[in-house]
Protein backbone atom coordinates (compact mmCIF):
# COMPACT_ATOMS: atom_id res chain seq x y z
CA UNK A 1 0.00 0.00 0.00
CA UNK A 2 2.64 1.85 0.76
CA UNK A 3 4.24 2.19 -2.60
CA UNK A 4 0.62 2.15 -4.38
CA UNK A 5 0.26 5.43 -2.30
CA UNK A 6 3.92 6.71 -3.57
CA UNK A 7 3.47 6.19 -7.19
CA UNK A 8 -0.45 7.99 -6.93
CA UNK A 9 1.75 11.14 -4.97
CA UNK A 10 4.19 10.55 -7.74
CA UNK A 11 1.86 10.52 -10.69
CA UNK A 12 0.46 13.77 -9.56
CA UNK A 13 3.31 15.09 -9.49
CA UNK A 14 4.89 14.14 -12.37
CA UNK A 15 1.41 14.92 -14.41
CA UNK A 16 2.25 18.28 -13.69
CA UNK A 17 1.92 20.72 -17.04
CA UNK A 18 5.40 22.31 -16.05
CA UNK A 19 7.12 19.11 -15.22
CA UNK A 20 5.50 17.18 -18.08
CA UNK A 21 7.01 20.08 -20.59
CA UNK A 22 10.48 19.54 -18.83
CA UNK A 23 10.18 16.33 -19.34
CA UNK A 24 9.66 15.92 -22.98
CA UNK A 25 12.64 18.76 -23.58
CA UNK A 26 14.81 16.28 -21.60
CA UNK A 27 14.17 13.16 -23.31
CA UNK A 28 14.22 14.91 -26.92
CA UNK A 29 17.71 16.35 -26.02
CA UNK A 30 18.83 12.90 -24.69
CA UNK A 31 17.95 11.04 -27.79
CA UNK A 32 19.25 14.02 -30.36
CA UNK A 33 22.70 14.36 -28.41
CA UNK A 34 22.49 10.23 -28.36
CA UNK A 35 22.33 10.45 -31.99
CA UNK A 36 25.39 12.50 -32.19
CA UNK A 37 28.67 10.76 -31.82
CA UNK A 38 30.79 11.68 -29.24
CA UNK A 39 28.53 14.32 -27.60
CA UNK A 40 27.01 12.45 -24.27
CA UNK A 41 25.35 13.32 -21.91
CA UNK A 42 27.70 14.43 -19.41
CA UNK A 43 28.15 17.22 -22.08
CA UNK A 44 24.58 18.01 -22.31
CA UNK A 45 24.16 17.73 -18.77
CA UNK A 46 26.44 20.46 -17.54
CA UNK A 47 25.98 22.76 -20.05
CA UNK A 48 21.98 22.35 -18.22
CA UNK A 49 22.77 22.78 -15.11
CA UNK A 50 22.72 26.82 -14.64
CA UNK A 51 19.47 26.72 -16.52
CA UNK A 52 17.82 24.49 -13.92
CA UNK A 53 18.77 27.15 -10.79
CA UNK A 54 15.37 29.00 -13.07
CA UNK A 55 12.77 26.03 -12.93
CA UNK A 56 11.04 24.29 -9.76
CA UNK A 57 13.11 21.88 -8.51
CA UNK A 58 11.23 18.44 -9.68
CA UNK A 59 11.15 19.90 -13.17
CA UNK A 60 14.92 20.40 -13.17
CA UNK A 61 15.92 17.05 -11.67
CA UNK A 62 13.42 15.18 -14.53
CA UNK A 63 14.81 17.20 -17.38
CA UNK A 64 18.16 15.92 -16.56
CA UNK A 65 17.25 12.36 -16.04
CA UNK A 66 15.73 12.43 -19.69
CA UNK A 67 18.48 13.70 -20.72
CA UNK A 68 20.65 11.02 -19.36
CA UNK A 69 17.76 8.10 -20.45
CA UNK A 70 17.34 9.59 -23.51
CA UNK A 71 20.94 9.43 -24.01
CA UNK A 72 20.71 5.55 -23.97
CA UNK A 73 17.83 5.26 -26.45
CA UNK A 74 19.75 7.71 -29.38
CA UNK A 75 23.39 6.14 -28.58
CA UNK A 76 22.43 2.84 -30.56
CA UNK A 77 21.61 5.25 -33.69
CA UNK A 78 24.91 6.32 -35.05
CA UNK A 79 26.32 2.75 -33.10
CA UNK A 80 23.93 0.76 -35.85
CA UNK A 81 24.48 3.21 -39.15
CA UNK A 82 27.99 4.50 -38.54
CA UNK A 83 29.60 2.59 -36.17
CA UNK A 84 29.90 5.20 -33.74
CA UNK A 85 28.87 4.75 -30.38
CA UNK A 86 26.79 7.58 -29.98
CA UNK A 87 27.59 6.67 -25.79
CA UNK A 88 30.24 4.67 -24.18
CA UNK A 89 27.71 2.32 -23.34
CA UNK A 90 26.39 1.92 -27.47
CA UNK A 91 29.98 0.73 -27.98
CA UNK A 92 29.07 -2.73 -27.81
CA UNK A 93 26.20 -2.14 -29.95
CA UNK A 94 28.35 -1.54 -32.77
CA UNK A 95 29.92 -5.12 -32.94
CA UNK A 96 26.73 -6.81 -34.53
CA UNK A 97 24.15 -3.52 -35.48
CA UNK A 98 26.54 -2.62 -37.92
CA UNK A 99 27.05 -5.63 -39.90
CA UNK A 100 22.81 -5.51 -39.53
CA UNK A 101 22.78 -2.68 -41.32
CA UNK A 102 25.49 -3.47 -43.69
CA UNK A 103 23.21 -6.35 -44.29
CA UNK A 104 19.99 -4.08 -45.00
CA UNK A 105 18.37 -4.49 -42.09
CA UNK A 106 19.43 -0.56 -40.44
CA UNK A 107 15.41 -0.26 -39.88
CA UNK A 108 15.25 -3.86 -37.87
CA UNK A 109 17.75 -3.46 -35.86
CA UNK A 110 16.42 0.47 -34.97
CA UNK A 111 13.33 -0.95 -34.52
CA UNK A 112 14.50 -3.71 -32.07
CA UNK A 113 17.14 -1.55 -30.11
CA UNK A 114 14.00 0.73 -29.55
CA UNK A 115 11.74 -1.80 -28.29
CA UNK A 116 14.60 -3.28 -26.08
CA UNK A 117 15.30 -0.12 -24.47
CA UNK A 118 11.77 0.11 -23.77
CA UNK A 119 11.62 -3.10 -22.35
CA UNK A 120 14.63 -2.43 -20.02
CA UNK A 121 13.91 0.92 -19.31
CA UNK A 122 10.05 -0.30 -17.52
CA UNK A 123 11.33 -3.30 -16.12
CA UNK A 124 14.40 -1.02 -14.85
CA UNK A 125 11.70 1.36 -13.15
CA UNK A 126 9.69 -1.34 -11.65
CA UNK A 127 12.89 -3.00 -9.95
CA UNK A 128 13.25 0.31 -8.62
CA UNK A 129 9.72 0.58 -7.48
CA UNK A 130 10.31 -2.98 -5.91
CA UNK A 131 13.26 -3.82 -4.68
CA UNK A 132 14.57 0.02 -3.87
CA UNK A 133 15.60 -0.56 -0.10
CA UNK A 134 16.64 -4.07 -0.70
CA UNK A 135 19.20 -3.07 -3.54
CA UNK A 136 20.45 -0.06 -1.40
CA UNK A 137 20.58 -2.35 1.48
CA UNK A 138 22.75 -5.14 -1.25
CA UNK A 139 25.31 -2.29 -1.79
CA UNK A 140 25.98 -1.51 1.43
CA UNK A 141 27.18 -4.92 1.71
CA UNK A 142 29.57 -4.53 -1.01
CA UNK A 143 32.97 -3.39 0.32
CA UNK A 144 36.45 -3.36 -1.84
CA UNK A 145 37.13 -6.79 -1.97
CA UNK A 146 33.60 -7.93 -3.56
CA UNK A 147 34.12 -5.05 -6.15
CA UNK A 148 37.58 -6.56 -6.98
CA UNK A 149 36.59 -9.44 -7.35
CA UNK A 150 33.06 -8.57 -9.61
CA UNK A 151 35.93 -6.45 -11.47
CA UNK A 152 37.86 -9.38 -11.90
CA UNK A 153 34.60 -11.39 -13.27
CA UNK A 154 34.07 -8.74 -16.02
CA UNK A 155 37.73 -9.07 -17.46
CA UNK A 156 37.28 -12.83 -17.56
CA UNK A 157 34.45 -12.29 -19.36
CA UNK A 158 35.61 -9.79 -21.29
CA UNK A 159 37.86 -12.93 -23.46
CA UNK A 160 34.87 -13.86 -25.04
CA UNK A 161 33.70 -10.64 -26.84
CA UNK A 162 36.74 -11.31 -29.25
CA UNK A 163 34.80 -13.16 -32.15
CA UNK A 164 38.68 -14.47 -33.17
CA UNK A 165 41.61 -15.77 -31.17
CA UNK A 166 41.18 -15.69 -27.68
CA UNK A 167 44.91 -15.00 -27.42
CA UNK A 168 44.25 -11.79 -29.28
CA UNK A 169 41.34 -10.85 -27.46
CA UNK A 170 43.07 -11.68 -23.86
CA UNK A 171 46.03 -9.46 -25.25
CA UNK A 172 43.07 -6.85 -26.06
CA UNK A 173 42.12 -6.77 -22.46
CA UNK A 174 46.02 -6.16 -20.97
CA UNK A 175 46.27 -3.44 -23.69
CA UNK A 176 43.38 -1.68 -22.06
CA UNK A 177 44.98 -2.48 -18.25
CA UNK A 178 47.68 -0.75 -19.82
CA UNK A 179 45.66 2.52 -20.65
CA UNK A 180 43.93 2.23 -17.30
CA UNK A 181 47.16 3.01 -15.40
CA UNK A 182 48.18 6.27 -17.46
CA UNK A 183 46.97 9.19 -14.99
CA UNK A 184 47.80 10.09 -11.10
CA UNK A 185 47.74 7.26 -8.84
CA UNK A 186 45.25 7.64 -6.39
CA UNK A 187 47.03 6.10 -3.43
CA UNK A 188 50.58 8.12 -4.25
CA UNK A 189 49.31 11.08 -6.04
CA UNK A 190 52.33 10.52 -8.22
CA UNK A 191 51.38 10.96 -11.86
CA UNK A 192 52.32 7.28 -14.11
CA UNK A 193 53.27 6.87 -17.90
CA UNK A 194 52.45 10.32 -18.50
CA UNK A 195 55.73 10.80 -20.65
CA UNK A 196 56.54 14.14 -19.56
CA UNK A 197 52.93 14.90 -20.97
CA UNK A 198 50.95 17.42 -18.37
CA UNK A 199 48.07 16.83 -20.30
CA UNK A 200 48.15 13.18 -19.55
CA UNK A 201 48.34 13.29 -15.68
CA UNK A 202 44.57 12.66 -15.62
CA UNK A 203 44.57 9.95 -17.53
CA UNK A 204 43.59 9.05 -21.36
CA UNK A 205 39.27 10.38 -22.01
CA UNK A 206 37.03 7.77 -22.39
CA UNK A 207 35.32 9.47 -25.08
CA UNK A 208 38.28 10.33 -27.22
CA UNK A 209 39.33 6.48 -26.78
CA UNK A 210 35.94 5.18 -27.83
CA UNK A 211 35.86 7.70 -30.70
CA UNK A 212 39.04 7.33 -32.06
CA UNK A 213 38.82 3.47 -32.12
CA UNK A 214 35.32 2.64 -33.20
CA UNK A 215 34.99 6.34 -35.16
CA UNK A 216 38.59 7.32 -36.83
CA UNK A 217 39.08 3.38 -37.43
CA UNK A 218 36.27 3.47 -39.17
CA UNK A 219 36.64 6.46 -41.14
CA UNK A 220 40.11 5.66 -42.21
CA UNK A 221 39.70 2.00 -43.41
CA UNK A 222 36.85 2.70 -45.19
CA UNK A 223 38.52 6.05 -47.22
CA UNK A 224 39.79 4.09 -50.20
CA UNK A 225 36.59 2.24 -50.49
CA UNK A 226 33.81 3.04 -53.19
CA UNK A 227 31.07 2.69 -50.74
CA UNK A 228 28.13 4.94 -52.55
CA UNK A 229 24.69 3.90 -51.65
CA UNK A 230 25.84 0.19 -49.80
CA UNK A 231 23.09 0.76 -47.63
CA UNK A 232 20.21 1.35 -49.41
CA UNK A 233 16.46 0.47 -48.09
CA UNK A 234 12.68 1.74 -48.26
CA UNK A 235 11.54 2.38 -44.76
CA UNK A 236 8.03 1.45 -44.28
CA UNK A 237 6.39 -0.68 -41.95
CA UNK A 238 7.72 -3.92 -43.99
CA UNK A 239 11.35 -3.47 -44.13
CA UNK A 240 11.02 -2.42 -39.65
CA UNK A 241 9.07 -4.96 -38.71
CA UNK A 242 10.86 -8.12 -37.31
CA UNK A 243 10.74 -11.43 -38.78
CA UNK A 244 8.76 -13.70 -36.09
CA UNK A 245 12.65 -15.64 -35.68
CA UNK A 246 14.13 -12.14 -34.49
CA UNK A 247 11.83 -11.80 -32.16
CA UNK A 248 11.93 -15.30 -30.82
CA UNK A 249 15.24 -14.22 -30.45
CA UNK A 250 15.04 -11.56 -28.70
CA UNK A 251 12.50 -12.12 -25.79
CA UNK A 252 14.66 -14.08 -23.46
CA UNK A 253 18.66 -12.03 -23.95
CA UNK A 254 15.76 -8.52 -23.60
CA UNK A 255 14.97 -10.40 -19.99
CA UNK A 256 18.48 -11.55 -19.32
CA UNK A 257 19.75 -7.74 -19.95
CA UNK A 258 17.48 -6.11 -18.10
CA UNK A 259 18.43 -8.55 -15.34
CA UNK A 260 22.10 -7.69 -15.92
CA UNK A 261 21.72 -3.93 -15.76
CA UNK A 262 19.25 -3.77 -13.11
CA UNK A 263 22.20 -5.32 -10.88
CA UNK A 264 25.32 -3.76 -12.38
CA UNK A 265 23.27 0.00 -12.81
CA UNK A 266 22.15 -0.52 -8.63
CA UNK A 267 25.67 -0.95 -7.47
CA UNK A 268 27.67 2.49 -6.87
CA UNK A 269 30.77 2.58 -8.99
CA UNK A 270 29.44 0.44 -12.10
CA UNK A 271 26.86 2.08 -14.57
CA UNK A 272 25.67 1.32 -17.72
CA UNK A 273 29.16 0.97 -19.97
CA UNK A 274 29.78 -1.86 -17.85
CA UNK A 275 26.15 -3.76 -17.90
CA UNK A 276 26.19 -3.74 -21.66
CA UNK A 277 29.68 -5.69 -21.63
CA UNK A 278 28.84 -8.18 -19.05
CA UNK A 279 25.26 -8.18 -21.00
CA UNK A 280 27.05 -8.60 -24.36
CA UNK A 281 29.79 -11.58 -23.16
CA UNK A 282 26.58 -13.46 -21.43
CA UNK A 283 24.34 -13.85 -24.16
CA UNK A 284 27.63 -14.98 -26.44
CA UNK A 285 28.59 -17.47 -23.80
CA UNK A 286 25.18 -19.16 -23.56
CA UNK A 287 24.65 -18.84 -27.29
CA UNK A 288 24.30 -22.50 -29.22
CA UNK A 289 26.74 -20.77 -31.90
CA UNK A 290 28.61 -17.91 -31.06
CA UNK A 291 30.20 -17.51 -34.35
CA UNK A 292 26.90 -15.55 -35.56
CA UNK A 293 28.14 -12.20 -32.59
CA UNK A 294 29.92 -9.80 -34.68
CA UNK A 295 28.02 -10.86 -38.15
CA UNK A 296 24.63 -9.35 -36.91
CA UNK A 297 23.37 -11.53 -34.26
CA UNK A 298 20.17 -10.13 -33.07
CA UNK A 299 20.88 -10.99 -29.55
CA UNK A 300 23.79 -8.82 -29.97
CA UNK A 301 21.93 -5.63 -29.90
CA UNK A 302 18.57 -6.14 -27.66
CA UNK A 303 20.67 -7.69 -25.09
CA UNK A 304 22.86 -5.16 -24.19
CA UNK A 305 20.57 -1.96 -25.25
CA UNK A 306 18.20 -3.36 -22.57
CA UNK A 307 20.67 -3.72 -20.03
CA UNK A 308 22.48 -0.38 -20.63
CA UNK A 309 18.93 1.39 -20.29
CA UNK A 310 17.83 -0.75 -17.41
CA UNK A 311 21.19 0.53 -15.86
CA UNK A 312 20.09 3.93 -16.56
CA UNK A 313 17.14 3.64 -14.41
CA UNK A 314 18.11 1.91 -11.36
CA UNK A 315 21.70 3.76 -11.32
CA UNK A 316 19.68 6.40 -8.96
CA UNK A 317 19.18 4.01 -6.58
CA UNK A 318 22.31 4.51 -5.03
CA UNK A 319 21.83 8.23 -6.08
CA UNK A 320 18.51 8.85 -4.13
CA UNK A 321 18.57 6.29 -1.89
CA UNK A 322 22.16 6.92 -0.31
CA UNK A 323 23.83 9.41 -1.79
CA UNK A 324 26.63 7.80 -3.63
CA UNK A 325 26.83 8.66 -7.42
CA UNK A 326 27.85 5.37 -9.90
CA UNK A 327 29.64 7.51 -12.03
CA UNK A 328 30.21 10.91 -13.64
CA UNK A 329 26.81 11.51 -14.61
CA UNK A 330 25.07 10.09 -10.90
CA UNK A 331 27.28 12.75 -9.50
CA UNK A 332 26.13 15.71 -11.69
CA UNK A 333 22.82 14.76 -10.64
CA UNK A 334 23.69 14.72 -6.62
CA UNK A 335 24.94 18.06 -7.37
CA UNK A 336 21.53 19.25 -8.88
CA UNK A 337 20.14 17.58 -6.16
CA UNK A 338 22.28 19.76 -3.37
CA UNK A 339 22.12 22.53 -5.47
CA UNK A 340 17.96 22.53 -4.94
CA UNK A 341 18.30 22.25 -1.15
CA UNK A 342 17.96 18.60 -1.64
CA UNK A 343 19.69 16.11 0.44
CA UNK A 344 19.94 13.05 -1.27
CA UNK A 345 20.25 9.51 1.38
CA UNK A 346 17.95 7.02 3.39
CA UNK A 347 15.83 9.49 4.41
CA UNK A 348 14.85 11.27 0.83
CA UNK A 349 11.71 9.01 0.57
CA UNK A 350 10.44 9.93 3.74
CA UNK A 351 10.85 13.53 3.84
CA UNK A 352 10.69 14.29 0.04
CA UNK A 353 8.15 11.62 -1.19
CA UNK A 354 6.75 14.17 -3.92
CA UNK A 355 10.25 14.56 -5.39
CA UNK A 356 10.98 10.65 -5.13
CA UNK A 357 8.17 9.08 -6.15
CA UNK A 358 7.27 11.83 -9.01
CA UNK A 359 11.02 11.32 -10.63
CA UNK A 360 10.26 7.55 -10.86
CA UNK A 361 6.35 8.10 -12.55
CA UNK A 362 8.38 10.89 -14.81
CA UNK A 363 11.01 8.10 -16.11
CA UNK A 364 7.68 5.88 -17.09
CA UNK A 365 6.25 8.62 -18.31
CA UNK A 366 9.58 9.88 -20.47
CA UNK A 367 9.90 6.17 -21.60
CA UNK A 368 6.77 5.89 -23.01
CA UNK A 369 7.59 10.24 -25.13
CA UNK A 370 10.66 8.29 -26.53
CA UNK A 371 8.92 5.22 -27.34
CA UNK A 372 7.04 7.98 -29.29
CA UNK A 373 9.35 9.80 -30.54
CA UNK A 374 12.06 7.19 -31.69
CA UNK A 375 9.36 4.65 -33.86
CA UNK A 376 8.58 7.18 -36.07
CA UNK A 377 12.12 8.54 -36.90
CA UNK A 378 13.83 5.72 -37.57
CA UNK A 379 13.27 6.54 -41.55
CA UNK A 380 14.99 10.04 -41.05
CA UNK A 381 17.84 7.99 -39.18
CA UNK A 382 17.98 5.37 -41.66
CA UNK A 383 18.23 8.38 -44.23
CA UNK A 384 21.77 8.97 -43.03
CA UNK A 385 22.81 6.06 -44.56
CA UNK A 386 22.24 7.44 -48.07
CA UNK A 387 24.13 10.63 -47.52
CA UNK A 388 26.58 10.20 -50.11
CA UNK A 389 29.94 9.15 -48.54
CA UNK A 390 32.33 12.19 -49.22
CA UNK A 391 30.13 14.25 -47.53
CA UNK A 392 29.81 11.85 -44.19
CA UNK A 393 32.67 11.07 -43.48
CA UNK A 394 34.13 14.48 -43.08
CA UNK A 395 30.98 15.07 -41.01
CA UNK A 396 31.50 12.43 -38.44
CA UNK A 397 35.07 13.64 -38.10
CA UNK A 398 33.67 17.09 -36.98
CA UNK A 399 31.01 15.33 -34.76
CA UNK A 400 34.05 13.26 -33.20
CA UNK A 401 36.62 16.36 -32.94
CA UNK A 402 33.35 18.54 -31.44
CA UNK A 403 32.19 15.90 -29.05
CA UNK A 404 35.83 14.66 -27.58
CA UNK A 405 36.43 18.90 -27.36
CA UNK A 406 33.59 19.25 -25.19
CA UNK A 407 33.96 16.75 -22.55
CA UNK A 408 36.87 19.02 -21.14
CA UNK A 409 37.62 22.17 -23.41
CA UNK A 410 40.73 20.90 -24.55
CA UNK A 411 42.42 21.15 -27.96
CA UNK A 412 44.81 18.00 -26.99
CA UNK A 413 41.56 15.62 -26.71
CA UNK A 414 41.43 16.15 -30.47
CA UNK A 415 44.99 15.18 -31.20
CA UNK A 416 44.42 12.28 -28.82
CA UNK A 417 41.58 10.86 -30.31
CA UNK A 418 43.43 11.42 -33.95
CA UNK A 419 46.50 9.19 -32.02
CA UNK A 420 44.21 6.63 -30.75
CA UNK A 421 42.45 6.59 -33.90
CA UNK A 422 45.82 5.38 -35.93
CA UNK A 423 46.12 2.71 -33.66
CA UNK A 424 43.05 2.03 -33.63
CA UNK A 425 43.11 1.28 -37.60
CA UNK A 426 46.37 -0.32 -37.19
CA UNK A 427 44.44 -3.24 -34.66
CA UNK A 428 41.47 -3.58 -37.28
CA UNK A 429 43.72 -4.44 -39.98
CA UNK A 430 46.08 -7.27 -37.87
CA UNK A 431 42.36 -8.61 -36.90
CA UNK A 432 42.33 -7.54 -33.11
CA UNK A 433 39.26 -6.87 -31.58
CA UNK A 434 38.46 -3.34 -30.00
CA UNK A 435 36.03 -4.31 -27.67
CA UNK A 436 37.66 -6.38 -24.70
CA UNK A 437 40.13 -3.46 -24.83
CA UNK A 438 37.33 -1.00 -24.33
CA UNK A 439 36.21 -2.85 -21.50
CA UNK A 440 39.64 -3.68 -20.04
CA UNK A 441 39.98 -0.05 -19.45
CA UNK A 442 36.94 0.68 -18.04
CA UNK A 443 36.98 -1.62 -15.60
CA UNK A 444 41.07 -1.98 -14.76
CA UNK A 445 41.27 1.44 -12.59
CA UNK A 446 38.61 0.43 -10.85
CA UNK A 447 40.18 -3.01 -10.22
CA UNK A 448 43.39 -1.66 -9.34
CA UNK A 449 41.59 0.75 -6.88
CA UNK A 450 39.26 -2.00 -4.86
CA UNK A 451 42.22 -4.10 -4.50
CA UNK A 452 44.47 -1.66 -3.44
CA UNK A 453 42.14 -0.73 -0.89
CA UNK A 454 40.95 -4.48 0.19
CA UNK A 455 44.34 -4.92 0.89
CA UNK A 456 45.23 -2.02 3.15
CA UNK A 457 42.37 -2.71 5.10
CA UNK A 458 43.27 -6.41 5.50
CA UNK A 459 46.71 -5.71 6.26
CA UNK A 460 47.48 -7.37 3.33
CA UNK A 461 46.14 -11.07 3.45
CA UNK A 462 45.18 -11.79 0.48
CA UNK A 463 42.47 -14.27 2.17
CA UNK A 464 40.13 -11.45 2.36
CA UNK A 465 38.97 -12.02 -0.50
CA UNK A 466 38.34 -15.80 -0.25
CA UNK A 467 36.73 -15.11 3.54
CA UNK A 468 34.14 -12.90 2.04
CA UNK A 469 31.14 -14.70 0.60
CA UNK A 470 29.96 -12.06 -1.69
CA UNK A 471 33.55 -11.88 -3.35
CA UNK A 472 34.61 -15.50 -2.75
CA UNK A 473 31.35 -16.12 -5.19
CA UNK A 474 32.47 -13.91 -7.64
CA UNK A 475 35.73 -15.43 -7.56
CA UNK A 476 34.40 -18.93 -7.90
CA UNK A 477 32.04 -17.97 -10.65
CA UNK A 478 35.28 -16.26 -12.82
CA UNK A 479 37.01 -19.76 -12.42
CA UNK A 480 34.18 -21.84 -13.38
CA UNK A 481 34.05 -19.59 -16.69
CA UNK A 482 37.91 -19.96 -17.42
CA UNK A 483 37.75 -23.92 -16.47
CA UNK A 484 35.11 -24.29 -18.89
CA UNK A 485 36.80 -21.99 -22.00
CA UNK A 486 40.00 -24.27 -21.35
CA UNK A 487 37.38 -27.30 -21.96
CA UNK A 488 35.88 -26.01 -24.72
CA UNK A 489 39.32 -25.41 -26.65
CA UNK A 490 40.43 -28.71 -25.51
CA UNK A 491 37.13 -30.44 -26.87
CA UNK A 492 37.42 -28.40 -30.08
CA UNK A 493 40.87 -29.14 -30.83
CA UNK A 494 40.59 -32.96 -30.55
CA UNK A 495 37.73 -32.98 -32.24
CA UNK A 496 39.53 -30.60 -35.52
CA UNK A 497 42.28 -34.09 -34.72
CA UNK A 498 39.26 -36.37 -35.64
CA UNK A 499 38.17 -34.27 -38.68
CA UNK A 500 42.09 -34.28 -39.99
CA UNK A 501 42.52 -37.71 -39.54
CA UNK A 502 38.88 -38.71 -41.04
CA UNK A 503 39.90 -36.77 -43.76
CA UNK A 504 42.99 -38.41 -44.44
CA UNK A 505 41.94 -41.55 -44.05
Amino acid sequence: MDILNGLMLGLDAALNPVTLLYCFIGVFLGTLIGVLPGIGALATISLLLPVTYHIPPTAAIVMLAGVYYGAQYGGSTASILLNLPGTPSSAVTTLDGYPMAKQGRAGVALFMTTIASFVGSMLGILVLVLFSPAIAELGLKFGPAEYFAMMLLGLIAASALASGSPAKGLSMVVFGLLLGTVGTDINSGQARFEFGIPELTDGINLVALAMGMFGISEVVSSVNQVREGEVREDINMRTMTPTREDVKQSIMPMLRGTAVGSFFGALPGTGASIASFMSYAVEKKIAKDPSRFGKGAIEGITAPEAANNAAAQTAFVPTLSLGIPGDAVMALMLGALIIHGIQPGPLLMTQQPELFWGLIVSFGIGNIMLMVLNLPLIGLWVAILRIPYRVLYPAILVFISLGVYSVNNNTFDVFMVAVIGSVGYVLAVLKFEAAPMLLGFVLGPLMEENLRRALLLSRGDMMTFIERPISAGFLAFGAAIVLWSVLTSVRAFFKEREQIADQAA
